[in-house]
């Protein structure tokens, strides 16, 4: 169950459209409504233009919607969007690199855990950054102050999101999101 908000039906399209191929605004309406939320044709068109999203060609010949910066590189691989080369590195690494290269002091693992060191103010910025994206092996996340907790589902995923992290934050070539 979801608030009626406009931030909680924002935050089920961009959950929709990271897990499911929708190939239109009939199915994202379809979608919405198991989830009890009802949207008309025209809220629907506004709030996607508000998440930026676009069309994405894929091999098979299928349009479906693409939100730019809550996409893995899988979805990059699978189609083409409109105005992207389909060659271009890994659009989550880039975008995490850049937002939290500077703010990340330290990792240190904890069984499935991460806990993530940022400067004093910093930690809820970072943890929204890293909550934007699908990112496999990885729950979701709580901040603090100067401090994010980075739920993994397993200790091997927490394992590999450290490393990752330490890697797309210190300029290193990274292993992929």
């Amino acid at each position: 169950m979801r608030p009626t908000s406009k931030v909680a039906r924002l935050d089920a399209i961009r959950q929709a459209l990271a897990r499911t191929r929708v190939n239109s605004q009939q199915q994202l309406a379809d979608i919405l409504e198991e989830q009890q939320i009802d949207v008309t044709q025209a809220t629907l068109s506004r709030d996607l233009d508000d998440l930026h999203a676009t069309k994405l060609r894929y091999p098979d010949g299928t349009m479906a919607y693409w939100i730019p910066d809550a996409t893995d590189q899988s979805a990059l691989e699978a189609g083409v969007p409109v105005g992207i080369d389909a060659g271009s590195e890994n659009k989550t690494d880039l975008y995490l690199s850049k937002v939290l290269t500077g703010l990340i002091t330290s990792v240190v693992q904890a069984k499935n855990l991460l806990v993530v060191r940022t400067p004093a103010g910093a930690a809820q910025y970072a943890a929204s950054a890293l909550d934007r994206q699908p990112l496999e092996g990885i729950l979701g996340t709580i901040a603090g102050d100067d401090t994010v907790l980075i739920i993994a589902a397993d200790e091997a995923s927490a394992k590999s999101r450290a490393d990752w992290l330490l890697s797309i934050t210190s300029g290193e070539d990274s292993p992929s999101a």
